[in-house]
């Protein structure tokens, strides 16, 4: 039986629906309704066996104090066992230059691949954590998971930032857009890149 509140959500939903400059979206794609999403590659290892490489796009920032970072992961996902497993991660940003890799390290896994081997990728030491950054990207925030929530079907890993370094001249206190072309997703494999004027209102 239908409440009040289903039959106005539905009838809310057929105004929006009827008007000629709407068109209906399907669910399953809503989300990227959202994007473009900044690109991260996200590296981790276990307690044991070398280090993987996962492309995430669902990235965002929590807290100042303490500085917090969120990364959301698929629970089938080989990185997702990896980041419960040692808890903690890197988070390393990407740019246009590595759009190739950034793709492939999105689209296999690394149960069965060694992604820094295959893309040619340079795994370094980090200073605080186990798991490795990634050389050829231009920024690092090195994570230990303090929280993780289900949400659906994916897995909320809330890190807490204890490092953090970018290339020389790349970032001040925000991007040099003209020294840094960092990747934005569309979704669906596609990528652009943010215009590299800068606007600044008083």
């Amino acid at each position: 039986m239908k409440t009040r509140k289903d039959m106005r959500q539905k009838k809310n939903t057929s105004k929006a629906a009827c008007r000629p400059d709407k068109t209906e979206i399907d669910l399953s794609h809503a989300y990227r309704l959202l994007y473009p999403m900044h690109t991260v590659l996200v590296s981790c290892c276990g307690k044991t066996g070398g280090p993987n490489i996962i492309t995430l796009s669902w990235v965002m920032p929590t807290s100042i104090k303490p500085p917090l970072v969120a990364i959301s992961v698929a629970p089938n996902r080989h990185s997702h066992a990896l980041i419960k497993e040692s808890r903690e991660f890197v988070v390393n940003i990407p740019t246009f230059s590595l759009l190739k890799d950034t793709l492939f390290c999105g689209t296999v896994s690394g149960k069965d691949h060694d992604k820094f081997k295959e893309t040619g990728l340079t795994s370094l030491a980090s200073r605080m954590v186990k798991a490795p950054f990634i050389m050829e990207c231009i920024a690092h925030l090195e994570c230990k998971l303090c929280g993780e929530f289900n949400t659906g079907d994916h897995t909320l890993f809330i890190g807490e930032i204890i490092a953090a370094y970018a290339n020389k001249g790349a970032f001040g206190t925000v991007y040099d857009t003209r020294i840094a072309p960092i990747l934005l997703e569309l979704g669906g494999n596609k990528f652009a890149i943010p215009d590299r004027r800068v606007i600044k209102f008083q």
